[in-house]
């Protein structure tokens, strides 16, 4: 969990990911449920921002850390695809690196529908796991790191498929913005812990020590309003 912590904790504190954030809070509204809050950073910022905050996770231990850095805020455990909100309850719906691990992201959808109010925004944001870019001499090795590290996930380019989901979904006004975080050092290097082999990640390392990693990961941000 520490370790984790640690990543998640790093990777928000980048100025990419603080303007990720800000953009995914546009047009949410007085009352935000975050989905697969985490450390429950950006239901923080939504708080301190003036609207009530609720955050939502499936992890316990997540939620207990969370608890205890943000006292002032809501915290729930709680599944994306059964929240533990009644109907209509919330303006703002937000879910940052969720709906990759669903089987079936069109659940977590229809669950946005159904407890945001009419004219609620819902807003999902992710990295697509199989587009992730890595610089390396060995190019054909790479691609098979990055898909095989996609294909051990249920829905690893979910979030390509966001407008569509939201279309699909029933909402309006849908809009998709992609924008793409560029990691050029060792900030670089907790993203690709996890994949490949020790000797491919030694690579990477090595690059990084020599100021040569490039790792370079499209987000995805589709937003849309349930209809009133």
């Amino acid at each position: 969990m520490s370790t984790l912590l640690e990543t998640l904790d790093a990777f928000d504190l980048l100025p990419d990911a603080v303007a990720l954030r800000e953009l995914s809070y546009e047009g949410l509204g007085d009352v935000v449920v975050d989905v697969g809050c985490g450390g429950g950073r950006a239901a923080a910022e939504l708080a301190e921002r003036g609207a009530t905050a609720i955050g939502v996770d499936l992890d316990p231990e997540m939620i207990k850390v969370a608890t205890t850095r943000w006292p002032a805020v809501t915290f729930r455990v709680g599944d994306a695809t059964a929240l533990p909100l009644d109907d209509g309850s919330v303006t703002g719906y937000r879910a940052d690196k969720v709906l990759h691990i669903l089987e079936d992201p069109a659940q977590a959808v229809a669950e946005a529908r159904r407890v945001l109010t009419p004219g609620g925004r819902a807003t999902l944001l992710s990295h697509d796991w199989d587009a992730i870019i890595v610089d390396s001499d060995d190019a054909a090795r790479t691609r098979k790191v990055v898909h095989a590290r996609a294909d051990a996930m249920p829905s690893p380019r979910a979030a390509r498929g966001y407008r569509n989901l939201l279309l699909d979904g029933g909402f309006t006004d849908v809009t998709l913005r992609v924008r793409t975080i560029v990691f050029t050092g060792q900030a670089g290097l907790p993203t690709l812990s996890r994949m490949g082999d020790d000797d491919w990640y030694a690579d990477q390392v090595a690059r990084a020590e020599r100021d040569r990693l490039l790792v370079a990961i499209p987000v995805f941000v589709a937003s849309g309003l349930r209809p009133a």
